[in-house]
C-alpha cells in the first residue's frame, strides 16, 4: 500500500497575532466597551497591535494571542491609568470636599444624571482643580467650639425653675420634662423650643446661673468714680478732655473678660454641684425676699451623629467612595499617561501570551522537542506591570498638593539665601 500524502489545511498556526489592527474592530472586542466612543481610542488600541507584536518579536515566530486580547489589554490598562491617578486625587481633595455632593455611577463608572451632574453642565469632576475649603478641620472646630460655648453647630437651650426657700437639690430631668411636656418655661411662662425633643435624649449642662434682685450688675461708664474702661486709670490729676489713649482690641477684649470673671467671683453669692440630675446649690436659698426667685441653666440635646445640625451638613461625601471621580476621559490622558498605557498593554500582552504557551510544556517535533517559555513571559509581565503600576504611584505621590507647597516654600527659601548673598549696590553721586 503506498504511502499518503498529506495535505495539511494550512501551515500556520490557527491564531496568529497579526502586524496590524483595526481600528473599526476595537469596539466589538473591549470587553467593557468604556471608551469606544473616542476615535482617538479606537486608533490606539489599533496601533497597540503593531507594538506588541514588534516588541514580541512577531516577525520572527508567531505570536498565539488575537488582536482581541492586545484590544481587551489596551483598555484594561486605560482603566487602571485612570484608577490610579483618581486615587492619586482622592487623597489630594477629600479633605476638601467631605459632606459635598456626591453622585452616582453605572457600571462602568459613569456619573449618572442627578443633582450633580446638573450642576457640572457636562463637565468632568476627574478634570476640575477644586478650591479648598478645609471642611474637616471646620467641622473639628465646630466640635471645639460647642464645648467651649463659644459657637459650634449644637443649639444651646436655656430652661428655669423656681427656687424653694431651704431646700438645696433640685431635679434637673423633672424640670426639663415638665416644661417639655407642658411647653411652657417656668420663669417666663412663654413656649420653650426644646418641646418633646428631652425625652430618652442625654442631656449636657453648659452653665448655671442666676439674677439679682439689683437693677443694674455691671457699669462701663465715662464717670462714676470707676476706673475707665479704656486705660484702667482713674482720672485723678487729669482734667477730662485733656489726655486721650488709644488701646488695642486685644486689651478691651481682656477687660471684658475680667469684668465677666469678677461677676461670678465677687458679685456671685452661690455656687452649685451637678451629680447626675441633681443641681445642689451653696448655700441653701433662705426662705426670703433678698432670694431669687429663678435659676437658670444652658443645655444642650446630645445628637445622633448622622442628625443634620444648623449649618452642619452629614449628607454628601464622607470617604473615598463617595467621591465623585468618573474614569479619566481617554482624549484628556497626555502623552505621559498614553506612553504608560502602552507598556502596561504591552505588559499585558505579554503575560497572556505566556498563559497559552503554559498549556503546553514542550511541542514535540521529529526527533526532538520544543520548551515553550510560557512561565517565563507570565514571570515577565507581572513583574513589569508592578514595576510600571510603582513608579506612577511613587511620581503622583510626589506630585500631591501638599508635596507641591513643600517645593515652592524650599524654592522660596533658596531664592532668599541666593539674594541675601547679593551685595547690595551703592549708589555713587
Amino acid at each position: 500500500m503506498a504511502i499518503p500524502t498529506l495535505a495539511p489545511k494550512s501551515n500556520t498556526s490557527a491564531i496568529v497575532l497579526p502586524a496590524t489592527g483595526s481600528p473599526g474592530s476595537v469596539a466589538a472586542e473591549c470587553p467593557f466597551a468604556m471608551f469606544t466612543g473616542s476615535v482617538e481610542f479606537l486608533s490606539g488600541a489599533a496601533e497597540q497591535v503593531a507594538y506588541t507584536f514588534k516588541k514580541l518579536g512577531g516577525d520572527i515566530l508567531d505570536l498565539e494571542i488575537t488582536t482581541g486580547s492586545v484590544y481587551a489589554g489596551y483598555e484594561e490598562a486605560v482603566l487602571e491609568y485612570s484608577y490610579i491617578v483618581n486615587m492619586h486625587q482622592a487623597k489630594n481633595i477629600l479633605p476638601d470636599v467631605l459632606g459635598m455632593t456626591t453622585g452616582t455611577f453605572d457600571r462602568d463608572g459613569t456619573l449618572l444624571a442627578g443633582t450633580l451632574s446638573s450642576s457640572l453642565s457636562g463637565t468632568h469632576v476627574a478634570l476640575k482643580y477644586p478650591k479648598s475649603t478645609f471642611t474637616y478641620s471646620q467641622r473639628i472646630s465646630e466640635a471645639f467650639s460647642t464645648d467651649a460655648r463659644a459657637g459650634g453647630t449644637s443649639r444651646i437651650y436655656s430652661a428655669s425653675f423656681q427656687t424653694t426657700g431651704s431646700v438645696s437639690d433640685y431635679d434637673l430631668q423633672e424640670v426639663l420634662n415638665s416644661a417639655s411636656v407642658n411647653n411652657v418655661d417656668a420663669a417666663t411662662k412663654n413656649p420653650v423650643p426644646y418641646a418633646g425633643f428631652t425625652s430618652g435624649s442625654k442631656i449636657i449642662v453648659d452653665k448655671v446661673y442666676y439674677k439679682t434682685p439689683s437693677s443694674m450688675w455691671r457699669f462701663f461708664g465715662y464717670y462714676g468714680g470707676l476706673n475707665t474702661v479704656g486705660n484702667l486709670a482713674n482720672y485723678g490729676q487729669y482734667a477730662d478732655d485733656s489726655t486721650f489713649q488709644l488701646v488695642p482690641v486685644w486689651q478691651n477684649k481682656a477687660q471684658a473678660m475680667a469684668f465677666e470673671d469678677s461677676i461670678y467671683t465677687r458679685n456671685s453669692h452661690y455656687s452649685f454641684e451637678l451629680n447626675n440630675n441633681i443641681l445642689r446649690i451653696f448655700p441653701t436659698p433662705p426662705n426670703t425676699d433678698s432670694s431669687p426667685d429663678y435659676f437658670w441653666f444652658n443645655f444642650r440635646i446630645v445628637e445622633d451623629s448622622w442628625t443634620a445640625a444648623s449649618g452642619s451638613l452629614v449628607d454628601g461625601i464622607n470617604n473615598m467612595n463617595t467621591v465623585p471621580l468618573g474614569n479619566i476621559p481617554y482624549k484628556n490622558i497626555n502623552s505621559i499617561g498614553k506612553q504608560w498605557i502602552r507598556r502596561f498593554a504591552l505588559s499585558l500582552a505579554k503575560e497572556t501570551l505566556g498563559h497559552v504557551r503554559s498549556k503546553f510544556a514542550t511541542v514535540p517535533i521529529p526527533g526532538e522537542s520544543v520548551t515553550l517559555n510560557g512561565p517565563a513571559l507570565i514571570a515577565e509581565g507581572r513583574e513589569e506591570q508592578t514595576n510600571l503600576r510603582t513608579e506612577l504611584k511613587e511620581t503622583l505621590d510626589e506630585l500631591t498638593y501638599q508635596a507641591l507647597a513643600e517645593k515652592d516654600a524650599s524654592i522660596a527659601d533658596s531664592v532668599n539665601t541666593i539674594n541675601q548673598n547679593i551685595p547690595a549696590g551703592v549708589f555713587v553721586g
